[in-house]
């Protein structure tokens, strides 16, 4: 079991690794380094990583903890006259919020060099563009070359190179709170690792594997191949979920801040396994964990090809509150982080065969 400044430093380097969509390799470095003590570690060419730990008994059922490992980004379409570069969105984003952010674009060396997603200085706005709804077109990232040969010579970038927010995760432990980027699901990620921990000298009724899988944010990609490499009777999925407590009306906050891990009952990805869901509510409640649940209008998670896998494999997402997530700021605690992993660990430490099959 981790420290608690070992955790904080866990969550920080995660939420720090360069890994839009396609480009997670520093993420699975990462849970390689962590894990391989005692788990078997694999990369597959996707940079899915897989993860059993070497405890693992042979025992009938087979527990499966995932995270995704990307996060929302951009990639570079096409490289300007003027030096700038035209950019696409990996995963959602409000284009209202990009113009004036800090990012860093990947060059042919693999070095990341810093760049602001441009924003047309007030004094060359005719009053007709004044307020008015920016367009992805009309935006470019410009890290200060001032040609395109210039680019090419002094910064080394071409078309497809991975763009990233450009942001350090703090963490104020007087209060509790981490800001930065990626912890949709990068926070997942470290509940992951930090649950295998806990989990790596308990006597267990069935058998664990992991997966931090990647391209969730460009449509559960990931999960869609790992689905195929992993034969397990149930499954929880960690996610950092979008807080609501700072834009919905009191009686419609299903995830809040310092309330606990949140659990899905629905989204359009996945009806959840009601039977499953009810005892690990249930379990929460006994042990006074905190837990908050959800049903949710839109959105979706790796549970969406996981849970209709082999002849249905009973999935819960455990969704570990996130203010502001697909933006390049965020905000979220350790304290709910913490809770989130309880419920993992406890909830592996009470299944067996009988109770599964249940499900």
């Amino acid at each position: 079991m981790r420290t608690k400044e070992e955790n904080v430093q866990l969550i920080k380097e995660l939420s720090n690794a360069n890994g839009v969509s396609g480009f997670e390799s520093e993420v699975a470095e990462i849970a390689k380094r962590e894990t391989e003590c005692f788990c078997d570690v694999k990369i597959d060419s996707l940079r899915n990583t897989y993860i059993n730990p070497k405890s693992n008994k042979g025992r009938k059922c087979k527990v499966w903890l995932d995270a995704h490992s990307d996060e929302v980004g951009y990639i570079v379409q096409a490289v300007k006259p003027d030096g700038t570069l035209r950019f696409l969105t990996l995963g959602s984003s409000d284009l209202m919020n990009l113009p004036s952010n800090k990012v860093r674009v990947r060059n042919d060396d693999g070095e990341y060099i810093s760049g602001i997603i441009t924003s047309k200085p007030p004094h060359f706005m005719p009053e007709e563009e004044r307020g008015k709804k920016r367009k992805l077109e009309d935006m470019s990232i410009d890290v200060g070359a001032v040609n395109k040969e210039d680019l090419k010579r002094n910064f080394n970038i071409r078309m497809a190179a991975p763009v990233v927010p450009d942001v350090e995760c703090t963490y104020d432990e007087k209060r509790d709170l981490f800001m930065g980027k990626a912890f949709d699901c990068r926070v997942g990620c470290a509940a992951v690792l930090e649950s295998l921990e806990q989990l790596k000298e308990e006597e267990l009724s069935v058998d664990v594997t992991a997966t931090l899988t990647v391209q969730e944010e460009v449509g559960e990609r990931g999960s869609m191949a790992a689905v195929y490499n992993i034969d397990a009777d149930v499954c929880i999925c960690f996610e950092g979920c979008p807080a609501d407590d700072t834009f919905a009306p009191d009686y419609m906050i299903q995830t809040a801040l310092r309330k606990g891990p949140m659990l899905r009952h629905f989204d359009v990805s996945m009806i959840t396994n009601p039977r499953f869901q009810r005892f690990a509510l249930d379990l929460g409640e006994k042990l006074n964990i905190p837990v908050q649940e959800s049903v949710r209008s839109g959105g979706g998670t790796n549970g969406k090809y996981i849970h209709a896998s082999r002849y249905g494999v009973p999935t819960i997402v455990i969704g570990i509150p996130v203010r502001y997530i697909h933006s390049h700021y965020g905000i979220c605690t350790l304290e709910d982080y913490e809770n989130g992993v309880r419920l993992a660990v406890e909830i592996v430490k009470h299944l067996d065969e009988e109770t599964i099959k249940a499900f």
